[in-house]
């Protein structure tokens, strides 16, 4: 039992001789390896992949030119391609003209709901919406909130009441939005 368990071992870990030989290849037998530092030992790597690449063969400059203009066509052509097939998904649409999707119908305002965050302006409330929503990539719930001024006519919303609020005209610098109803009051 023990012989077999030496014996595993002396299979799976090579011979120190390959691992000298391996490590550099091109030092005669029977010599002692040098040891080199990591960094010596990348920058030989280095040259000796590039000693087997080679170099590029020497061109004259009107050799590079025409081979820059046959990648400026090439490339003239792969754009005029792409364009073609843009007009061609723009026809397939109405109106030629790419729809994007909508939140709400044609002529209606966005309505969000959310909490008044503060009531201390005249006719003005601040109402903090709390978004919850996927990333796209990672997966994770991504929680976000965005403030709103929303003009509140009759002062009847206060701090902590959830509201919903309609997207209007300009009322002043910040307003854009109008208090519709009060959901819930604060307790």
């Amino acid at each position: 039992m023990a012989d077999e368990e030496n014996r595993t071992v002396e299979e799976t870990t090579p011979a120190p001789e390959t691992t000298a030989e391996t490590a550099a290849p091109s030092a005669p037998k029977g010599e002692p390896v040098p040891q080199l530092a990591p960094k010596e030992r990348r920058q030989q790597a280095r040259a000796a992949k590039a000693a087997k690449v080679g170099t590029r063969p020497a061109r004259s400059i009107e050799e590079r030119q025409a081979e820059r203009a046959a990648k400026r066509a090439k490339n003239a052509a792969r754009r005029r391609n792409l364009r073609a097939k843009a007009r061609e998904a723009a026809k397939a649409t109405p109106n030629g003209e790419p729809t994007p999707p909508r939140e709400h119908g044609e002529g209606r305002q966005k309505e969000r709901q959310g909490v008044v965050v503060s009531d201390k302006a005249d006719k003005t409330i601040t109402v903090r919406i709390d978004v919850a929503r996927r990333h796209r990539k990672y997966e994770k719930i991504v929680r976000s909130s965005t403030t709103f001024h929303a003009h509140d006519e009759s002062n009847d919303a206060h701090a902590g009441d959830t509201v919903i609020i309609r997207e209007s005209r300009p009322l002043s610098r910040l307003k854009r939005w109008r208090l519709v109803e009060v959901v819930e009051r604060a307790k």
